[in-house]
């Protein structure tokens, strides 16, 4: 079975065929640099990251482009807020990006373009459509006509004529039309601005992604992905720009991931029902924090709560308690002396399950039953005197199956330090006290004290400690 990825155009899954085999060219819409990543930006950051570690797995060699939004208004006005220059804060957040997303172990695309870094590349696009009269200038600023592109709607199914003036559409009396979009945009008085034929200024918001999908990947490329939210109209007027410069569609496959509520309404930032990753990094793991946004099919809505991710804690916790059994287990094979063995991990059930489930556009909710089904034969095989080669088949094709989902780049003993962490920071745990009640306790057992043992283990219980007797001692972690 190939891949098949739906298509918002078609509103359909179809069969993924890039342009040039096993080359895909891929487009993410990235993020406007003025503020901390909340979760919505991670889910949209996981999904495509989970595509194209899963496009490379098939064997594809993927040119990846994620770009960063380093002039807008929100930016400007944040600088005016912190009393910096508008590229500190770009500077800034964009540090801040890197930080949050790396512990989310998202992969490095090909490039991260900036959008200041192609005003060129903006202004080339930009004067083509004045030249065929599908854009105009008023007043120094630049303007689309969507009247020009009789497609206009097409990834939206929106009717032009039913159209409002909506989000980020701004009533400007100078358009021809409330609909038109900037693609220039005049400065005003200690704004940034670049030079244009149309006076000094700085560029819309959509041309950006045209110009430099343009540039990567080239008049058109296999996949543009984003949020549901960029639909319309972001997306929709970079088709509009993209057909009107060249010609062709830009686009063969259009991805957008769903959205991440808070108690079943739709996160945003007008609402103030927003989490910052940093605010999420103080209460869970981010590896936890990217098993939860896997957990569904990348386009259903996820309903983001303490209960969730709660219970994606614990499901970490289990995966990373069976991998260090198995590690243990296993710490004396020598798997590069067993005949075909990467062959036989290739043909595991698991790994057949996977392909079939990501090959139906990337249904990870079903790779993570297979994943919890797995974890249930490792832990089975742990307390038998099984095959110990099968077992290594078994505990690599699960391994392999979590690392294209992103997971596992912790060892079990770093995930158990962090999480330790966490919790520890978040409950204030005395650690000194906790050591002397689990001595008393054991003090209490050997005099035979068993109700001052009792009392001991209570106290600690209701400190969040469990405690486990062991042949090496009396081992605790955090509930």
């Amino acid at each position: 079975m190939s891949l098949k990825i739906f298509n918002t155009m078609s509103g359909k899954k179809e069969d993924f065929v890039p342009q040039k085999e096993k080359q895909v060219g891929m487009y993410v819409c990235g993020v406007t640099v003025y503020d901390y990543c909340h979760v919505g930006h991670a889910r949209a950051a996981i999904v495509f990251d989970t595509l194209y570690r899963y496009l490379q797995y098939l064997g594809n060699d993927v040119t990846f482009i994620r770009n960063f939004t380093d002039i807008d208004d929100k930016i400007i006005n944040r600088a005016n807020e912190e009393g910096v220059d508008w590229q500190e804060v770009n500077r800034k957040y964009i540090e801040a990006f890197h930080e949050d997303m790396g512990k989310l172990n998202i992969s490095s695309p090909t490039e991260e373009p900036k959008a200041t870094d192609h005003i060129p590349e903006m202004l080339e696009m930009i004067q083509s459509l004045v030249d065929q009269n599908k854009a105009y200038e008023s007043e120094g600023d630049v303007f689309y006509s969507i009247k020009s592109f009789k497609e206009y709607g097409c990834l939206s199914g929106k009717n032009i004529d039913d159209l409002q003036s909506g989000a980020r559409v701004e009533v400007n009396d100078t358009k021809r039309d409330p609909l038109d979009f900037a693609l220039w945009k005049k400065s005003k008085p200690g704004e940034p601005f670049w030079d244009s034929p149309w006076g000094p200024g700085r560029p819309g918001w959509h041309i950006e992604c045209s110009a430099m999908s343009k540039k990567y990947l080239g008049d058109t490329f296999d996949i543009h992905g984003g949020g549901k939210d960029l639909v319309f109209p972001h997306h929709e007027n970079e088709i509009a720009q993209s057909c009107g410069c060249t010609g062709k569609q830009p686009v063969r496959y259009w991805v957008h991931n769903g959205f991440v509520n808070i108690d079943k309404e739709k996160m945003s930032k007008s609402l103030g029902n927003f989490f910052t990753l940093r605010d999420v990094y103080k209460k869970y793991h981010p590896e936890v924090l990217r098993l939860f946004l896997i957990s569904s099919q990348y386009r259903s809505p996820i309903d983001f709560s303490e209960k969730n991710l709660e219970d994606a804690t614990k499901v970490m916790a289990r995966f990373y308690e069976g991998l260090a059994g198995a590690n243990e287990k296993l710490k004396d094979l020598d798997t590069t002396s067993i005949s075909n063995f990467q062959d036989k991990v290739k043909e595991h059930a698991l790994i057949k399950s996977f392909e079939t489930a990501m090959n139906d556009d990337l249904n990870t909710a079903v790779v993570m039953a297979s994943l919890n089904e797995g974890l249930r034969n490792i832990n089975s095989g742990l307390n038998n005197a099984n095959n110990l080669e099968d077992f290594a088949v078994s505990t690599h094709a699960w391994l392999s199956v979590g690392k294209v989902l992103g997971l596992f780049s912790r060892t079990p003993e770093q995930f158990e330090t962090e999480l330790f962490a966490i919790k520890n920071e978040n409950l204030n745990l005395d650690v000194k006290k906790i050591e002397q009640l689990i001595a008393d306790r054991n003090d209490a057992r050997s005099s035979k004290n068993w109700a001052e043992a009792d009392r001991c283990r209570d106290e600690l219980t209701a400190m969040g400690v469990l405690i486990e007797d062991t042949a090496n001692g009396t081992e605790w972690k955090i509930k």
